[in-house]
């Protein structure tokens, strides 16, 4: 956990950096984990930030996965060499909370450099993820997303359907799979971020918990539910679809996203932000790609609901265990930060590669611009994210709890388990409880106040 990794490796030796005179820019430190093409647009905004003002200068640099820009930050943090500022992906969220000294909190970063950013303009999904319970922000969100579906419109043409109409539950997917698998379309269905579309946004969209005190936002004493009904039944689903062909685990993590990209497969499941590489490799690009909502299972009550959200934030970190930062790295921090909040550039990172538009502002901005016309679907996430009137529940604001990374590591391998025919989905299900309510358990003792 970030505060035993980061506090238990504190270096004695350590002090403050001094401030010194520089002859030019004050560098900020930035560690990001998206790759290409995603991590090159966002390099350009702290490109065009730079150009923006001489007073600072952000430098990027990708570090890998997020899970691996996650064991950098520990690192850089126990040797006193952490960036100003990291991205860290939304599961993460719990852990960086419960961090200490390792982090600046944003409302406190802002309130000491006097730099103003309107949260209110943000989403509430997102500006919920990242708060705490009485609204103070404690990460900047950007890179927003949700969880959608995407379809190959040609794959649905050879297989007789109606190109421009998805499936809406999951019997209608049913009956699409075995229609794409019928007309020889190799994958029917895969999903990436298994954990995060079949478990997570399952949940959310039929009001179901995964956890106790509403997902972990209720304190650090809660528990995993994944072994309900709906769950059990839903891997039996995707058990079924395995057996009969229509359905192909694609890996854990993004891996699946390439089955679709590389057109083998006639629907995925799969973050809203690959639209940008699906428009560039899928065959056909754009004007093959469909998108539609989480298909749902129509006969379970008050569904569907809001799905959550993905993506990241960037949170702003302490160098070291006993090393702060000055007060103009600390003004570089906000004022980038500030930048990032900008209309214009929320706008354009939504519309260069299919994250949300992360306040009010922007989508308005984007809808009146034309874009969701001239580029049908791209409006789906934030659809989905509305529906149900909007009105999030404990079940669909999203998850906190501590090291979910390594939960989400457990629930793909019950899951593979099951889909190799290795235990049956209550078992998975059952196993993914006890293994995980014991990393929450170490989790609280760690952290504890």
């Amino acid at each position: 956990m970030l505060r035993r990794s980061f506090g238990q490796a504190a270096l004695a030796a350590t002090v403050s950096a001094p401030a010194l005179a520089q002859s030019g820019p004050i560098e900020i430190s930035f560690w990001h984990g998206l790759p290409q093409p995603l991590g090159g647009l966002l390099e350009e905004i702290a490109t065009e930030f730079n150009a923006s003002q001489t007073r600072f200068r952000v430098v990027s640099s990708f570090r890998g996965s997020y899970p691996e820009t996650m064991v950098a930050a520990i690192a850089g943090f126990r040797s006193a060499t952490a960036p100003h500022i990291v991205q860290m992906f939304e599961v993460g969220t719990g852990t960086m909370m419960a961090a200490g000294r390792a982090i600046k909190p944003l409302h406190e970063l802002l309130r000491e450099t006097g730099v103003t950013i309107n949260f209110d303009d943000y989403l509430p999904a997102v500006r919920g993820y990242y708060s705490l319970a009485d609204g103070r922000m404690m990460a900047m969100p950007f890179n927003s997303s949700t969880a959608i579906m995407f379809y190959n419109k040609d794959a649905f043409r050879r297989a007789g359907l109606n190109p421009d109409q998805a499936p809406t539950n999951w019997t209608e997917m049913r009956a699409a799979a075995t229609r794409l698998r019928a007309g020889g379309i190799e994958t029917p269905v895969t999903t990436a971020w298994p954990t995060w579309t079949q478990v997570e946004q399952m949940l959310a969209i039929h009001n179901t918990p995964l956890a106790t005190l509403d997902n972990g936002f209720g304190g650090l004493n809660a528990e995993l539910q994944v072994n309900n009904p709906l769950m059990v039944r839903h891997l039996n689903t995707l058990m079924e679809m395995g057996r009969e062909g229509t359905f192909r685990w694609g890996g854990r993590d993004g891996a699946g996203d390439a089955l679709f990209a590389n057109g083998s497969s006639g629907m995925i499941f799969a973050s809203s932000g690959a639209r940008a590489r699906f428009v560039r490799e899928l065959p056909g690009g754009a004007a093959n790609l469909g998108a539609a909502m989480l298909p749902f299972y129509n006969d379970v009550g008050g569904a569907p609901i809001n799905s959550i959200i993905g993506g990241a934030a960037f949170w702003a970190m302490n160098r070291g265990p006993n090393a702060t930062r000055s007060a103009d790295e600390n003004r570089g921090i906000a004022e980038f930060f500030a930048f990032l909040a900008q209309t214009r550039v929320v706008a354009n990172w939504h519309t260069a590669t299919g994250f949300l538009p992360v306040t009010r502002a922007a989508f308005e901005q984007v809808r009146g611009a034309g874009f969701y016309t001239q580029n049908p679907g791209a409006d789906i996430p934030i659809q989905q994210l509305l529906r149900g009137g909007g009105q999030m529940t404990g079940n669909s604001r999203g998850i906190r709890l501590g090291g979910f990374v390594e939960i989400r590591t457990i629930m793909q391998e019950e899951m593979e388990r099951a889909l190799q025919g290795q235990q049956t989905a209550e078992v998975a299900m059952n196993s993914s409880v006890t293994r995980g309510n014991v990393v929450l358990r170490n989790f609280e003792r760690t952290n504890r106040a």
